[in-house]
């Protein structure tokens, strides 16, 4: 028998089958690849004859409209614009306040209203920081200081052959944890002086403990002398407080003097005397103005008489 009679064919039936496999996925693959271009291409056409398009949303400016010692109220402006011919819903505001990497407050505002039909709407988004949270949470966050913070809003709008889109926005700015000032009456100067009727100028020094500046507008506060209110008094002067920095306001007040007893003697002797101021100053500051507390207890002063020729600090 010859040698080409005894030549055995080997089949590798496994490799030939995964031949087969691929060539099916292939033709599947192409089947599939085909059918998404075509619903691509038609939602194309759709929206190029009845004028669908994505929406677009910027955040057009951000407010302060209250801040204080306790709080901020933040509100964030976000323009939106429909090109659609039909109005499209905003299902979900997603938002997160952040300092540094690290979260100040979060929220989500859940059917926020509708943007009409070839038209843009201006979106307020409203957020609230509570300093109180902020420092029990961050103890290198402090009174006085300006942190960085970065707003980032997620818009979920539902748009017809789109279907759910998110529009991600971001904005960054800058923003107090303010300190009430530290208040001094250094001295209390007679303008005119009986037992009946007593005019005279409180010397108080504002110590502006931010590292901001304040432009006072308004003073108002209620003055005791060795414990005996004297009554409240107003002033309505314009001064700059720079930050860390510090400044004199003459506030005039009117009182009784025979209503302090014998405290009234050792006053009159130039002698220290004990008193408590409360009240609140309204000042303006790069972010807004604020109405902030002004608190002494237990302080010491003395008064002097018009033509009492002492120096003044400025």
């Amino acid at each position: 028998m010859s040698t080409s009679e005894n030549k055995v064919e080997i089949i590798d039936r496994g490799h030939h089958k995964e031949e087969e496999e691929k060539k099916e996925e292939g033709k599947e693959g192409g089947f599939l690849d085909k059918v998404k271009d075509f619903i691509h291409d038609i939602g194309e056409k759709i929206e190029e004859t009845i004028g669908f398009g994505k929406p677009t949303a910027d955040v057009s400016a951000i407010h302060i409209p209250k801040i204080n010692l306790e709080r901020a109220d933040i509100v964030v402006d976000v323009l939106v614009k429909n090109p659609n011919p039909v109005p499209i819903p905003l299902i979900d505001i997603d938002y997160l306040v952040e300092s540094d990497g690290r979260k100040l407050v979060s929220g989500l505002i859940p059917d926020a209203g509708t943007i009409k039909a070839h038209g843009e709407e201006t979106v307020k988004i409203p957020l609230t920081l509570i300093y109180d949270d902020i420092k029990s949470t961050y103890n290198d966050i402090n009174p006085g200081m300006i942190i960085p913070y970065r707003i980032k809003v997620d818009l979920i709008v539902d748009v017809p052959v789109f279907g759910r889109l998110t529009l991600p926005l971001e904005k960054c700015g800058e923003i107090p944890i303010p300190k009430k000032p530290d208040v001094d009456i250094e001295k209390i100067k007679f303008q005119k002086f009986s037992l009946e009727e007593t005019v005279a100028i409180l010397h108080v020094r504002l110590e502006n403990m931010n590292d901001f500046d304040l432009g006072l507008n308004d003073l108002d506060c209620e003055v005791w002398l060795s414990d005996v209110s004297i009554g409240k008094a107003e002033i309505a002067d314009s001064i700059k407080l720079d930050k860390n920095g510090s400044g004199l306001v003459n506030v005039p007040i009117t009182f009784r003097p025979k209503d302090f007893g014998s405290a009234l003697w050792d006053m009159i002797r130039g002698k220290g005397t004990g008193y408590t101021i409360k009240g609140n100053v309204d000042v303006d500051t790069p972010f807004g103005a604020m109405k902030l507390p002004i608190i002494k207890e237990g302080g010491e002063t003395r008064l002097r008489k018009e033509d009492d020729d002492d120096d003044d600090e400025e």
